[in-house]
Order: structure tokens, then sequence, then C-alpha cells
């Protein structure tokens, strides 16, 4: 799937709109003027181990990634249904994330997403908000980190994930905008979400 693609998939949100309506963690968009210095200033620190993550983090991390490995994308349905909430999967209001993901998908058994779903969770992670409400643990860290602080083998990485193009359509944007996902610390799947 290509950016083009899993951008026009979503809505934007409204400004200021969570994805997750109320009680969900809300993407942060990117940042502008003086937090943008600000944020360039302190980068997060990216993990990699994932030994790392809270147990109920680490456990529906796995689970995700051996229903996305196993090619069969109804195995993400029970991870969904005993989630508590639906994690935010579009900006427009669609219902169920599998017929969502299969229709966005280049293929239609939603193959391509489990591939970029086992990608993003097998990449590089932030753990945002510590301490507080909006506590997270985010994949890929390039969600969350400026693209041009990117270093030449964080640069790698991303075109695992995504093409030149892409980039190129990203840094224009002024952000990462490929699929992105969260999971709070008590092992909640808030999001697996393209677009911001």
């Amino acid at each position: 799937m290509t950016l083009a693609a899993a951008a026009a998939a979503v809505i934007l949100p409204a400004q200021g709109a969570g994805p997750g309506g109320a009680g969900g963690v809300e993407i942060s968009a990117p940042a502008s003027g003086g937090a943008e210095k600000q944020a360039a200033a302190k980068l997060p620190e990216i993990l990699r181990d994932t030994a790392l993550l809270p147990a109920p983090v680490a456990r529906i991390r796995e689970q995700i990634l051996e229903a996305a490995r196993s090619g069969d994308i109804e195995r993400l349905r029970p991870i969904i249904d005993g989630n508590g909430i639906t994690p935010t999967f579009s900006f427009g209001g669609e219902t169920d994330a599998i017929a969502f993901w299969k229709e966005t998908s280049g293929d239609s058994e939603g193959r391509e997403l489990l591939a970029i779903m086992s990608e993003i969770f097998e990449a590089g992670f932030l753990h945002s908000g510590a301490g507080t409400a909006d506590e997270i643990y985010i994949w890929p860290y390039f969600a969350e980190i400026p693209l041009d602080k990117l270093t030449p083998a964080q640069q790698v990485e991303l075109y695992r994930l995504v093409t030149a193009q892409d980039v190129k359509d990203m840094r224009e944007f002024g952000s990462y905008i490929f699929y992105r996902a969260g999971i709070t610390p008590d092992g909640q799947w808030q999001y697996f979400v393209a677009g911001d």
C-alpha cells in the first residue's frame, strides 16, 4: 500500500479531536513553530528491547504479531473484541476494523496490511507520557521524531516501511503519516491508523 493510498483511506480528524473519542489517547499532530524547535532540542528515546515493555503491552503486541504473521486477518478480530475498546483504525467513522483493513489493503484478503502491521510492531518504539494519564507505547518511533532528525541508519529503517516518494511526501507534509500503533501500559490497543 502506498502512502497516498493509506492517507486517502482516512478522513483527517477535526482540530483537537482524539482518535479514540472519549477516553481515547490522542494522536498528536505535527509540531509547528516554537513547539517544533523545542521537540527538536529533546528527541524521545528510541527503544528496541521489547523486554522493557510492561507485561500487558508485550502480551498484546505478541498476540497482534502472531495474528498478522498468520496471514489470516480474521485472527485479529478476537484481539479487537477482547480489547475493551475498538482501536482507532480510521478517522472516517467506519465500525469494522477487519472489513476496513481488507478494503484498504492492496489485496482483498488484507495480507498487505498484515505485512505492514508486522513491520510496524517489529520496529523500534517510544514510551511517551510516562507517569501521566496519556502514557502510551508508540510504534514505529518515526511517528514522533522529526524526519529531518533521523540518522542515516534510521532512514534505512524508514525505507523498509515506505518508498522514497512516500518519504518525500511526508517531508512536504511535515511529519510521518504512514501507519502507527499505540498500546497503553495496561495493554489496551488504542490505535493502528494511517494519516494525521
